[in-house]
């Protein structure tokens, strides 16, 4: 007979492959109309858009982020930058100042409240029929402006268009991890855009129509998620949104695992508590496959990602205390390992987890190959899923835990 917690681990390893062919089957779909730009192109027009750059001690990376927002390949006259200092307590406010005579570039300077009130002195303080942002810790390609407003001029209907996030100058293992599952996520990002069903919208050049603020209103405070929650609400109102692979940011990534934890757990915190904030979406058929495909596919990876974690802590628990039983009955007993292939398992659950393990390195090589035309085998592909294996129920497990006990993780 077999058990409940059985059947839950099987149920839980059908819907992950589920998941990854699914998105395969999309790629193979699609996979004609991905393009990918190499040189510069030209729009019929060419609208203004404006770029609030909000800062919270950023004195580190400020500076480089508003001279690539100035080395744009846009019309000069055409591009407003806002910069918002929101209360910082190092020197940003005194690198900010630096480029208030530029003509196109306005600074405030407010109390710390938060991003998203940065972001609404932006938005209102802009007069164009575009607007988006750009983190302080990024930097934008020269042609990545043109490319997403391309998307803009061949569809009236779309009403945001996300970057594609590339990791800046990767230098520790953490980052290299983190470049590969960047790589990852623009694959994933692009397929999720075939299906309508993207839920965020990264805050590192994420360009709106006007519209979308007018309409259903400014930025929310959002469990310091807001650029999930404007997702949500958009899709929640049918609003498209579209990813651009080829509108290059490139962002500063946490230096080390600590830094990494905080910043996964408040990325997930944020999820869970959004889609518990818009539970009436899930599952509604009304709302494509925003409710019946991302939204269920991202809790089943929390519960998978929880559950396998904690399987695996039970069992090795019981190795490690069965060991101790032994050597306190028997004593050390050294034995000679023997290699046989006899005792390789040959369950189809391992062939299952190898399947996934090759759809992730796919993913991954996709990834890359739809952002710069390389698809190149590097050593960060592998041990990004073997790494983030064991990191992320960490900050998936903790998520839950502060979610149960309305607790907001900080934000650094």
């Amino acid at each position: 007979m077999v058990s409940i917690p059985n059947i839950i681990f099987y149920v839980l390893v059908f819907l992950s492959v589920y998941v990854q062919v699914f998105f395969l089957v999309t790629f193979l779909e699609n996979r004609k109309k991905i393009i990918t730009r190499n040189g510069k192109i030209k729009l019929a027009k060419y609208p203004s858009v404006t770029i609030t750059v909000p800062c919270w001690n950023e004195e580190d990376t400020l500076e480089k982020t508003v001279l690539s927002l100035l080395n744009l390949n846009y019309p000069k006259d055409k591009i407003k930058i806002i910069i918002v200092d929101d209360g910082s307590t190092d020197n940003t406010w005194k690198i900010i100042n630096s480029f208030a005579s530029y003509p196109n570039i306005r600074v405030f300077r407010k109390e710390n409240e938060g991003k998203y009130t940065a972001l609404n002195l932006g938005l209102h303080n802009s007069d164009t029929d575009f607007f988006g942002c750009l983190d302080a810790d990024s930097l934008v390609h020269p042609e990545s402006l043109v490319r997403i407003m391309s998307y803009f001029e061949k569809d009236p209907n779309s009403m945001a268009v996300t970057p594609a996030l590339l990791v800046y100058d990767p230098q520790s293992v953490i980052q290299k991890v983190q470049k590969a599952e960047y790589n990852m996520g623009i694959y994933l990002k692009k397929m999720l855009g075939f299906l309508g069903a993207i839920h965020v919208t990264p805050g590192p050049l994420t360009i709106f129509r006007r519209k979308v603020f007018d309409e259903l209103g400014p930025y929310r405070h959002a469990h310091n998620t807001e650029d999930m929650e404007i997702a949500y609400r958009m899709q929640k109102n049918h609003y498209k949104i579209e990813q651009c692979n080829d509108a290059y940011v490139y962002t500063n990534t946490p230096l080390t695992i600590r830094k990494l934890y905080k910043q996964r757990l408040r990325w997930v915190y944020g999820f869970i508590n959004n889609t518990i904030d818009y539970k009436d979406i899930l599952l509604s058929r009304k709302y494509g496959n925003f409710s019946f495909f991302t939204l269920p596919a991202a809790i089943v990876s929390i519960i998978a990602a929880g559950y396998f974690f904690s399987k695996l802590v039970y069992n090795l628990g019981n190795i490690l205390y069965s060991k101790i039983i032994q050597f306190q009955l028997v004593g050390y007993i050294a034995k000679t390992a023997d290699f046989d292939l006899f005792f390789v398992n040959a369950q189809s659950l391992v062939f299952i987890t190898i399947f996934l393990f090759v759809l992730v390195i796919f993913s991954i090589m996709v990834g890359k190959k739809i952002t710069d035309n390389q698809s190149k085998i590097s050593l960060d592909m592998f041990y990004f899923p073997i790494i983030y294996s064991i990191l992320a129920p960490l900050w998936i497990i903790k998520a839950v835990y502060n979610t149960v006990l309305s607790r907001s993780p900080d934000w650094r």
